[in-house]
């Protein structure tokens, strides 16, 4: 994946890999790479706290960095890195860009039909409860750019699941930042298991009312 990256990107761009401490030797193949390949750094943290603390990690080295265009994505070939480039472009145009299964030309492989279900159903709940019209709000393929996390509370972002790419898009669009979507093909790991579970699903039961409430009440 970083050496396929390494062919899209820009003479500037850097690559940043965020471990967990996870236990497979990831953290080590990727100081590895890292080594090999200039433009790779490595974030290690102490512990899994879920997908929303490692982000608003990465983002935070990023800006203290100096970026002014932030891409997240998995390192599985789920996303395609091909498709950054795209990204980076319809970025000229929109503050959030979002690498969307659910617009036209758009979709995802290798999954079963409870899987999708739970995907697209959990879209179409995001919106309808926040009343936004983006189609795709639990996506983790997605450019922001700098001023949208600078204006943005990270701290007052507690979610750790799929809630957090909801709540993340869902605080550009209240601060009155461009979102686009424009169509991915979401590719299933072939390696590996899931992040999806039980209680990611639940979170973002929950917490979407709690964010549109905050909404409301100008809290967010």
């Amino acid at each position: 994946m970083l050496r396929e990256l390494g062919r899209v990107l820009g003479p500037d761009d850097r690559v940043l890999v965020i471990d967990d401490n996870s236990p497979d030797g990831t953290g080590k193949r990727a100081d590895e790479l890292a080594l090999e390949l200039g433009y790779v750094d490595v974030l290690h943290r102490e512990r899994k706290e879920g997908l929303g603390p490692a982000y608003l990690a990465g983002f935070r080295q990023a800006l203290g960095a100096g970026a002014e265009l932030i891409v997240e994505m998995d390192c599985d070939f789920s996303h395609d890195p091909n498709d950054v480039p795209r990204l980076l472009d319809a970025a000229e145009a929109a503050d959030v860009v979002l690498g969307s299964r659910y617009v036209p030309g758009g979709g995802v492989e290798n999954w079963n039909a409870l899987r999708r279900l739970i995907s697209s159903g959990g879209s179409f709940y995001a919106r309808m409860v926040l009343g936004v019209p983006v189609r795709d709000l639990t996506g983790g393929f997605k450019c922001i750019r700098r001023a949208v996390l600078e204006a943005t509370d990270l701290d007052a972002i507690h979610s750790r699941g799929y809630a957090f790419q909801i709540e993340l898009t869902y605080r550009a669009l209240r601060k009155g930042f461009r979102v686009q979507e424009i169509p991915i093909r979401f590719v299933d790991r072939q390696v590996g298991g899931s992040k999806m579970s039980r209680t990611i699903v639940l979170e973002a039961i929950w917490k979407v009312p709690l964010i549109r409430l905050a909404a409301l009440g100008g809290r967010l």
